[in-house]
């Protein structure tokens, strides 16, 4: 995975035409895609940023998937 193309969630919601969140809830969970969070301890009402990186195998993988869905 360290040579291969990573896109943001912005890139991907434009690939594939959705939104930003949509597309951040297709991918948090999944595996393969890098999670960086920058929550701060001891922060307890604010939810700290998460930014995703996703692979591009994984991007294919997750399109393939809702491909067959169709």
């Amino acid at each position: 995975m360290i040579g291969e193309r990573h896109y943001c969630v912005k890139e991907v919601a434009e690939m594939l035409n959705l939104s930003i969140d949509t597309v951040q809830r297709m991918f948090a969970a999944e595996e393969g895609v890098l999670v960086i969070s920058s929550a701060r301890s001891g922060a307890r009402r604010r939810r700290g940023k998460v930014t995703l990186r996703i692979p591009e195998s994984v991007l294919q993988r997750v399109y393939s998937r809702l491909e067959r869905r169709l």
